[in-house]
């Protein structure tokens, strides 16, 4: 009789699924490398199942060169395994790669490349994960592609009859290619205000749309990270006297942005982040440059022409370029099907801090619209989580099927 191992040898070329023993993780980001680090060191063992060729694909492919952390490193480590400590506060894109790929090493992480995840259901007790070459199973599912899986693309009238170029931020790179170009940025959060400084210094003439209201912060106060003496305040006092308190610093700091066109929301920056997601913008430099006149602020968008763009208040601009800096979305609800853990728009309908866990063997990490920190807090817990049943399960599973691969250690 063929051993186990034979079997599954023989049985590799026709096998019509693959058994995982461990969870199986979507997304090869910094969710998906935090949460398979920690399970490891729970002697957990798992599977990362990643639909481009790269870890991080999103620092790597879609992500503009002059890019820094916009918090200091501190803040956005990932479990277990630190910045190197030559780093700057402020790592730049490339020194960010670079970590993640030596955390990927130092934890010994080889995700499966090229694998897009096509469909995702729960059937009979394992979740079912259909890529277009296998279907693999496992009792565990972990949703790691994040809350930034897909650009936003907003439907603006016109946008078919422009002759200029029209890109994502996920597109730029650089402001070379737009010397001397009138540009036009859509959105002015941290990517629109940082392309907008970037096209400056490159002799671009960027305009600046900004449709919604906007809390712009100095990225420091009184010489230390706005966001470290935020966190550190919270210990202490009530969120929205924080709040009012980073308020006046930032008025007395940077002036009052609403008279160059930047109005604040009523709510606080802090409670408008926990409650809808939105970050305030950081300023690293764009803001001097609006009140020299170099960014030029613009009312919303009411329809692109043949060479520009007319704007709600009447305006009519002339435009050799339009960058969309309308962020990201969570692309979960086009894969996983029949679980209703997920809102429309593919965020845990349960909020921080308890959307991490679903029904099923269900996990969530990157969701918490809390960043690297949020990252980070959710991977402890999810392997804590997993760690527990793997204990109390490991060794009851010795089957052996030929149509079964057997992917991690054995049992």
């Amino acid at each position: 009789m063929d051993s186990c191992k034979e079997q599954e040898q023989q049985g590799f070329n026709q096998a019509k699924f693959v058994k995982v023993l461990g969870p199986i993780i979507v997304g090869a980001g910094p969710s998906g490398l935090a949460v398979a680090a920690c399970l490891s060191q729970q002697g957990v063992p798992s599977l990362i199942l990643e639909k481009n060729d790269c870890i991080a694909s999103l620092w790597q492919q879609k992500t503009y060169d002059r890019l820094k952390l916009h918090l200091p490193k501190q803040f956005c480590e990932l479990p277990l395994r630190g910045f190197p400590d030559d780093f700057p506060k402020y790592p730049t894109k490339g020194q960010f790669i670079s970590y993640m790929e030596s955390y990927a090493s130092h934890f010994r992480i080889q995700p499966k490349f090229n694998q897009a995840v096509k469909t995702t259901e729960f059937d009979h007790g394992v979740w079912r994960v259909q890529t277009e070459d296998l279907e693999y199973h496992s009792r565990w599912l972990i949703v790691a592609t994040g809350e930034n899986a897909e650009p936003v693309i907003p439907d603006i009238v016109g946008y078919d009859k422009f002759k200029g170029n029209i890109l994502h931020t996920s597109e730029y790179k650089s402001g070379s290619k737009f010397k001397n170009q009138r540009v036009l940025v859509v959105g002015c959060g941290n990517s629109g205000m940082e392309v907008s400084l970037d096209l400056c210094r490159h002799n671009a003439i960027p305009h600046m749309v900004v449709r919604n209201t906007v809390h712009v912060l100095p990225r420091e106060m009184f010489g230390m990270s706005t966001f470290g003496i935020a966190m550190a305040l919270l210990k202490w006092f009530p969120l929205r006297l924080v709040d009012k308190f980073l308020l006046l610093v930032a008025n007395l700091i940077l002036g009052n942005t609403e008279q160059l066109g930047l109005k604040r929301p009523k709510t606080g920056p802090i409670e408008l982040k926990n409650v809808t997601g939105k970050t305030p913008v950081l300023d690293v430099g764009a803001l001097s440059q609006i009140k020299s006149g170099k960014i030029k602020v613009m009312e919303g968008v009411k329809e692109v022409t043949k060479n520009g763009v007319k704007f709600m208040n009447g305006q009519e601009k002339k435009f050799e370029s339009i960058i969309l800096a309308t962020g990201y979305k969570s692309n979960v609800p086009t894969w996983l099907k029949g679980c209703d853990f997920f809102t429309k728009d593919g965020m845990p309908k349960t909020p921080f801090p308890n959307g991490w866990k679903g029904e099923n063997g269900l996990y969530t990490v990157g969701f918490t619209r809390r960043g690297l920190l949020g990252t980070a807090s959710d991977a402890v817990k999810i392997a804590q989580d997993i760690g527990d049943q793997w204990k109390t399960i490991k060794g009851n599973d010795k089957s052996c099927n030929s149509h079964v691969i057997i992917l991690g250690k054995p049992w």
